[in-house]
């Protein structure tokens, strides 16, 4: 029996799409695991100002001052 050259056409179109798929999940991916770590590297900052702040003493308010009286 032979192949039907339509079939092959669609087989052919079909593992196309699956190899632009696998290429596009690999990037996909990649661009996922770049978010991640970027967003674990802001977080370990944010930690660490949070930590730091907590240790340091808060800065003193200055006193308010009163209006000198004038002379009357």
């Amino acid at each position: 029996m032979t192949a039907n050259p339509k079939n092959t056409r669609v087989e052919s179109r079909l593992e196309k799409i699956a190899r632009e798929s696998d290429k596009l999940t690999v990037g996909y991916e990649a661009q996922a695991k770049i978010i991640r770590e970027k967003t674990a590297r802001l977080k370990a900052l944010r930690l660490a100002k949070e930590a730091q702040a907590q240790t340091e003493a808060p800065p003193a308010k200055p006193a308010k001052r009163r209006p000198a009286r004038r002379a009357k």
